[in-house]
């Protein structure tokens, strides 16, 4: 039985070769093996074994939901939020990175406490325009140093509760009958634990390589489209249904393929995993096809050794494709990203000191970037504890900010969803990043 086909894409990590990134690789790709049955309810799972809720599911129409599209850009393997954006002011920062830190000269002011690292120099005019927010100390209650563990709580984001669903499906689940298209993976053959539950996702590499494993041809996928249609025309509700929404999702990828794609306003992305992810994505919003909430997963953040200096090296290098990136993404969408609201998260920061080799081991406290037309931009939010011995969390910059305060108020007031449901157990206290919905 034909799947929906995704090309393998990697890449090539610097890796720290730390046990617990080696298990993260490895839990990555045996749920790759398992995508089809989660990515488009695929013809060859879902088909294969027909499930009642999964069909009823894939039985919704695309509604009226005005809410904002949801992006969330997952930086893996522990993201060093002081290297993206440096705390210039606080003196401890230089004392415990006497050969990384990033120096004030250097470093692109935002405030007296805060600089951008100067890789990340096409994101400025966006924090001008108010458009970009940052968030400093950001942490989650589970504070293990173990990638996967860090991970996956962070995607279940409801510790303390018997939930076992990913946040995003909670999300979708209450924004209204969906379509396929409601909620996508983008750049990448699986779908993220963030959206694992009863809800639609769709896995999506690329646009123009999405198709038919052994359709390539556009005649053959015709071909393919004809005698599937036919035989699961007459066929009952659990098989005709998933079989019909593969199908329509083909049929809406080929014709964006067919249309080709050019970015808007002279918007020009970096090639990479998240230039070509962001490229992708923004087509795929333009064409209106229902899209609620997007995921992008970037790796190679794990700088054990040879993190690199200001202006050269392994972070200089991955910073310099993220901000270019993102501006590309903002230009490209022009006021389109005025129902758009982009989030960067990461399992956990890195230490405060760094370490024999010139990197950074497993920590705690990070940054998070907020980006969109509802960001009450220009500003560095969250409470900044200091970075003086008495200040820290077992040597680690301390978290301050729930993350999950961050996506809370992005769906109560972007998305117009309650956040209670989608984040057990989560308090109240909000830190007013966004504007609420026109």
């Amino acid at each position: 039985m034909p799947h929906a086909k995704q090309p393998s894409h990697t890449t090539p990590d610097e890796g720290c070769g730390c046990p617990q990134s080696q298990l993260l690789s490895s839990q990555v790709s045996r749920r790759t093996l398992l995508a089809g049955a989660g990515a488009l309810g695929a013809l060859g799972a879902v088909l294969g074994a027909p499930s009642p809720s999964v069909a009823t599911q894939l039985a919704f129409t695309s509604t009226a939901y005005t809410g904002d599209t949801i992006v969330i850009l997952s930086l893996r393997g522990g993201f060093d939020g002081m290297s993206a954006v440096v705390p210039i002011g606080d003196p401890a920062y230089f004392a415990a990175r006497p050969s990384i830190a990033i120096p004030s000269s250097r470093a692109i002011k935002l405030d007296t406490m805060f600089g951008l690292h100067p890789a990340l120099a096409p994101l400025k005019p966006i924090w001008d325009a108010r458009g970009l927010a940052v968030v400093h100390a950001v942490g989650q209650v589970n504070r293990t140093r173990s990638h996967f563990e860090a991970m996956t709580s962070m995607e279940n984001a409801a510790p303390g509760s018997a939930m076992r669903s990913g946040w995003l499906d909670r999300m979708i689940g209450l924004s209204g009958p969906v379509s396929t298209f409601a909620s996508a993976s983008v750049g990448s053959a699986t779908t993220p634990p963030s959206m694992m539950g009863p809800n639609p996702e769709v896995a999506i590499q690329t646009v123009d390589s999405f198709t038919l494993s052994g359709a390539g041809a556009a005649d053959e996928q015709s071909r393919w489209t004809t005698a599937l249609n036919a035989l699961y025309g007459g066929a009952p509700a659990p098989l005709a249904i998933p079989a019909a929404a593969t199908l329509a999702a083909l049929s809406t990828m080929a014709s964006l393929k067919a249309s080709g794609y050019t970015p808007a306003n002279g918007a020009f992305y970096p090639k990479g995993a998240v230039g070509d992810a962001l490229r992708d994505l923004a087509r795929l919003i333009k064409a209106r096809i229902g899209l609620r909430a997007a995921t992008i997963d970037v790796g190679n953040w794990d700088m054990h050794s040879g993190l690199g200096a200001s202006d050269a090296g392994w972070m200089f290098r991955q910073l310099t494709e993220l901000g270019q990136a993102l501006a590309a993404f903002n230009r490209d969408l022009g006021t389109q990203m005025g129902d758009v609201t982009l989030v960067t998260l990461s399992e956990f920061g890195r230490r405060v000191a760094e370490n024999g080799s010139g990197g950074l081991d497993h920590g705690h406290g990070n940054v998070a970037f907020v980006m969109g037309g509802g960001v009450r931009g220009g500003k560095v939010f969250g409470r900044w504890p200091g970075l003086a011995a008495g200040d820290l969390d077992n040597g680690d910059l301390a978290g301050t900010t729930d993350y999950r305060t961050i996506l809370a108020e992005a769906l109560e007031r972007r998305s117009r969803v309650s956040s209670s449901t989608v984040f057990p157990l989560l308090g109240s206290e909000r830190l007013e990043i966004f504007d609420g919905k026109a």
